[in-house]
């Protein structure tokens, strides 16, 4: 006989479940337990409520601002159509299989980040490597969120702060539509929104060795954030897979409705224009491509370490497969959808202005806290489109930020599980030292600090230099035709993942 099967079958919720399967070309023994370097343990483990969990929280944690503020962005510059060309080469060939890598690893060792890679004895770093990285994007994303509360409060004013040269934070440089008509004209005008950015919001200094004191409102606003972090995922991942169906979907309704204001706005057509208008000879740059391969490992959140923690969570033969590609489909959706809506929006501002869209594209943080912002405030009940879009804004950072830290505990507990039980004050206490990090961004020299930590703590090359290691482990030292039978043996789709892994992987 060419096959043999054993099989001992309880309750699938039940972590103890035992599925032995033997086969006389592969020995290898799949339990539904922890299999921590091939030694099977049997520790208590949390799952997902439900197998659309996994799928809504990895949309929720990797679809947020580098949706809405980078690609956009990075598609006008590097030739607008053009560059969809590198852009989906690299969500084939490298975020796909990369993404599929980390999500099995962690389903099939049922462990966290660190842990998974246990699978490797002589690669662990790994798994420290991702959650470092995965820290220091904690300590300066929530400074993001920071920022947008700011503005989320003070869009419930009847005349939006930022749509006016009337304020005591306002310089004799600051031009809007009224000193237009006076008889003075400053040498270097500036607008009121990047005067409330800088001079309002960030109180800004003139350098990282000056930061000049706390900007007090932005620490309460980040007090604000964390408070709101901790309560999405201090009661463990059941609690924390039911908040993320609000935090994950709702943004979709707003943007859909800011989709359609968008569109109809006078001059929507040459931004989207602008957006999308091809530039063939842009290929030949190889910053095309490799903004194109660094979003693809931003946007998908690829080096992080926490989408190995969010993969534990899963049930030993979940179809990890059939999530990641409508998650794969649904983050580059957003990202496209998510540039109509701000190119729309700026087309209409620059056709007001009588300026090239170029002068009022900005990148980055720019684009959502100066340039949408003053379109805002041009549009009928400018309030109303101001708190529809900051709360929008907040919800795909919130997210974005709990599931991280969900991520980084999770592998941590797995090293310490006396901490198992007591979850809640563990998280606190991570959510604790993060805060404490972040005071270094809210003063007013802050801002130079968290351009240090974007450029170079959760850099492109950090992330890319995880990827390298993560495939060379499985491919090379591992074994990619053994870990296509492990995965083969979770997933039940041979055929499909043999392929996958030795094109994605190899």
């Amino acid at each position: 006989m060419g096959r043999k099967e054993k099989k001992k079958v309880s309750d699938d919720n039940d972590i103890g479940a035992t599925v032995e399967r033997f086969d006389n070309t592969d020995d290898i023994q799949v339990k539904d337990v922890a299999v921590i370097a091939d030694k099977p343990t049997k520790q208590v483990r949390d799952h997902w409520g439900n197998q659309w969990e996994f799928l809504v929280s990895l949309i929720g944690y990797s679809v947020g601002f580098g949706n809405i503020w980078r690609f956009p962005y990075l598609c006008f510059k590097n030739g607008g159509g053009t560059f969809l060309i590198p852009y989906f080469i690299f969500l084939v060939f490298g975020g796909i299989p990369l993404l599929f890598l980390e999500v099995t690893i962690g389903q099939y060792m049922q462990r966290g980040a660190i842990q998974a890679w246990n699978i490797v004895p002589l690669l662990q770093g790994i798994g420290f490597a991702g959650i470092l990285i995965a820290w220091y994007l904690n300590n300066y994303y929530i400074i993001i969120l920071a920022w947008t509360l700011h503005y989320f409060g003070n869009s419930f004013r009847g005349t939006l702060p930022w749509g006016n040269c009337n304020n005591m934070w306002n310089t004799k440089d600051c031009l809007d539509d009224e000193r237009r008509n006076l008889t003075y004209k400053p040498v270097k005008p500036t607008d009121p929104a990047e005067e409330y950015w800088n001079n309002r919001v960030l109180q800004i200094s003139d350098g990282i060795e000056n930061p000049n004191g706390l900007q007090w409102e932005l620490l309460i606003c980040m007090i604000a954030a964390w408070v709101l972090v901790y309560f999405c995922i201090f009661q463990g991942v059941k609690w924390t897979g039911k908040v993320v169906w609000f935090t994950a979907l709702f943004p979709y309704v707003v943007l859909i409705i800011l989709f359609f204001r968008g569109v109809t706005l006078d001059g929507a057509a040459d931004g989207l224009l602008f957006y999308v208008k091809p530039n063939i000879t842009r290929l030949a740059d190889s910053q095309v491509w490799l903004d194109a391969g660094t979003q693809i490992f931003f946007s998908m959140s690829i080096g992080l370490g926490c989408l190995t923690s969010l993969g534990s969570y899963n049930k030993f033969r979940h179809n990890a497969l059939r999530d990641i590609f409508a998650y794969a489909a649904i983050n580059s959706g957003t990202s496209l959808f998510g540039g109509v809506c701000v190119f729309s929006v700026l087309g209409f501002m620059a056709k007001k202005l009588d300026v090239p869209i170029d002068e009022v594209a900005k990148a980055g943080p720019g684009l959502v806290f100066i340039a949408y912002p003053k379109a805002i405030t041009m549009m009928p009940v400018s309030p109303l489109w101001a708190i529809l879009f900051f709360f929008m804004v907040i919800l795909l950072g919130v997210d974005s930020e709990f599931v991280n830290v969900e991520g980084v505990s999770c592998a941590l507990i797995d090293i310490f599980p006396v901490w198992r039980k007591r979850q809640p004050l563990f998280k606190l206490m991570i959510c604790g030292v993060s805060f404490i990090v972040g005071f270094s961004m809210i003063t007013r020299g802050g801002m130079y600090v968290f351009q240090l930590m974007d450029s170079y703590a959760a850099s492109g090359m950090a992330l890319l230099a995880v990827a390298i290691w993560e495939s060379v482990a499985i491919a090379y030292f591992h074994g990619g035709p053994k870990y296509g039978k492990r995965v083969n043996q979770m997933c039940n789709s041979k055929y499909v993942l043999h392929g996958f892994m030795h094109v994605g992987i190899s």
